[in-house]
């Protein structure tokens, strides 16, 4: 059974058909979802999401992106709504420069104030970096975040970047991207990393494998990532399967799963 340790069932994507899919990855060899919020709007519908399904948990936090929308008022509610049953990080957080909006000192600010939540309610984090490896990096370490644990997610960053978070204790997630044809840094990165450190996310409905590329994503299509994987650890695709899950109950803390 497969661990899709990062996903946006709330998305719009899925508003036609949302429960025959959730209803069908039991029976497709999904044994659990964490869907992570990015926005507020996307954190309530996310805690609805484990209310409803018995094997979806939720991660809450606000996007580096959406960190505009954030006040003083709003983080209150965060920080009440994460101590929620079957929420188990915060996230997805971090920095984000590939888009200019929100400014880069807002941005880093509610980094910090969410890495501190996570800290105070002893949760791992869920983490985003997209063309910000140094900055990342920076405030991570300056906030130790290594105390607090968590996951890289969808990460795309080279080896040596890799083993900075790697040393830091964090796990890296890893999704359709390494079916690209021109994801040579991602297979490279899985190569290096130890098996025990990975995770296997989708990031639904976005970043779809090889073979349906471009098509809307769900946990569906995991098995095609842990069968590239197994080709380039060259080991079997149910190791890939089994050490896979068993990293994610550790990243999320769910021991008695």
């Amino acid at each position: 059974m497969i661990f899709d340790t990062h996903a946006h069932y709330d998305d719009e994507a899925f508003d036609q058909d949302r429960n025959q899919l959730l209803c069908s990855l039991r029976e497709g060899g999904i044994e659990a979802v964490v869907n992570v919020g990015a926005s507020l709007k996307s954190c309530r519908t996310t805690q609805k999401l484990t209310e409803d399904y018995p094997w979806i948990y939720g991660a809450l936090g606000v996007h580096p992106n959406e960190t505009g929308e954030l006040t003083e008022s709003s983080f209150q509610w965060l920080e009440t709504h994460v101590d929620c049953p079957k929420i188990v990080a915060v996230g997805e957080i971090g920095l984000d420069y590939y888009w200019e909006e929100p400014d880069h000192d807002t941005q880093k600010k509610w980094f910090v104030r969410q890495l501190d939540l996570a800290r105070r309610k002893n949760l791992p984090v869920v983490i985003h970096s997209r063309d910000a490896a140094k900055d990342t990096l920076d405030i991570m370490k300056a906030e130790k975040a290594g105390d607090m644990g968590g996951v890289i997610h969808c990460f795309s960053y080279s080896v040596e970047m890799a083993r900075e978070f790697l040393n830091m204790g964090f796990f890296l997630g890893i999704g359709g991207v390494v079916t690209f044809k021109n994801a040579r840094k991602v297979r490279e990165v899985v190569e290096y990393m130890p098996l025990d450190r990975l995770v296997l996310e989708t990031d639904s409905p976005y970043l779809a494998p090889v073979p349906n590329r471009g098509k809307r994503n769900s946990s569906l299509n995991l098995s095609y990532v842990a069968e590239e994987i197994s080709r380039i650890k060259n080991i079997s695709v149910e190791e890939v399967e089994a050490v896979t899950s068993r990293n994610a109950r550790n990243l999320y803390r769910l021991i008695d799963f």
